[in-house]
């Protein structure tokens, strides 16, 4: 199987539940969404359901508040964490992107900064019979 078909496992030290997921299919060229429904699932969720739960309930549209990974970051691989920006708050750390998939995360905000956008990924809180997760809405970054 080639390597950018698969999907992503995540993290094994963390529960199946909360390893996150991804997959490099979802993506055309240059790592473009290939339509608007792709989206990548936060991991290691669990123990900030507290936070979840209050983005949840402020209402609003939800987005990232996060920036590119500086060369240091990138040369000790360090995990990309994610805060949500509701609007008046910029909430604590909710997840963090699956590994494997910082590249798309980067190059996402590499794209969206190239354009003139801001850069900010929309996100969605959902509820799964495991807890609250993070759902990065990346086929709206088109």
């Amino acid at each position: 199987m080639a390597f950018w078909n698969r999907n992503i496992t995540g993290d094994l030290s963390l529960p199946k539940s909360d390893r996150g997921s991804g997959n490099f299919g979802d993506y055309r060229y240059n790592l473009v969404p290939s339509n608007g429904r792709v989206t990548i699932r936060l991991a290691n969720s669990n123990p900030r359901q507290e936070e979840l739960v209050a983005a949840l309930e402020s209402g609003g549209e939800l987005e990232t508040a996060l920036s590119r990974r500086s060369a240091a970051e990138e040369a000790k691989d360090a995990p990309i964490e994610v805060r949500l920006f509701t609007g008046s708050r910029v909430s604590g750390v909710v997840g963090v992107v699956p590994r494997g998939l910082e590249g798309v995360i980067d190059d996402t905000l590499g794209r969206l900064e190239d354009a003139g956008r801001k850069p900010r990924i929309p996100a969605k809180v959902v509820k799964t019979r495991n807890g609250y997760r993070v759902d990065l809405l990346l086929g709206q970054t088109r």
